[in-house]
């Protein structure tokens, strides 16, 4: 097994920690909610960004040098996806998760 690093370990712990809110979130609360939780752009932003950290987090977890090139477009549709379900409202839970993965991604794409 190759080293991890504790900034490392920190971001694969962030980036499935977002793949688990927006997941969950999405199929939970989303689905029971409707309406605006449920309109195309924002319920295909929330599945984009669950799995970019869960693929953020495979690319780190594989030692691959590549992971700096998708830890920053994890970044950049975790902010995006944080944005939307703020605007959306009521789930905190997503926004906070994807706010944390997206600078942890940030300074792991430097």
């Amino acid at each position: 097994m190759h080293h991890i690093d504790p900034e490392m370990k920190h971001c694969i712990d962030e980036c499935l920690r977002c793949y688990q809110a927006c997941l969950s979130t999405a199929m939970g609360h989303c689905l029971e909610m409707g309406g605006k939780h449920t309109e195309r752009k924002h319920f295909t932003l929330m599945m984009a960004c669950a799995e970019i950290c869960r693929g953020a987090a495979h690319f780190m977890l594989l030692g691959s040098e590549h992971h700096k090139h998708v830890c920053r477009e994890c970044a950049e549709i975790c902010l995006q996806c944080a944005d939307d379900c703020e605007r959306i409202g009521d789930m905190a839970e997503c926004v906070a998760a994807c706010r944390a993965c997206a600078e942890s991604c940030r300074k792991m794409a430097a």
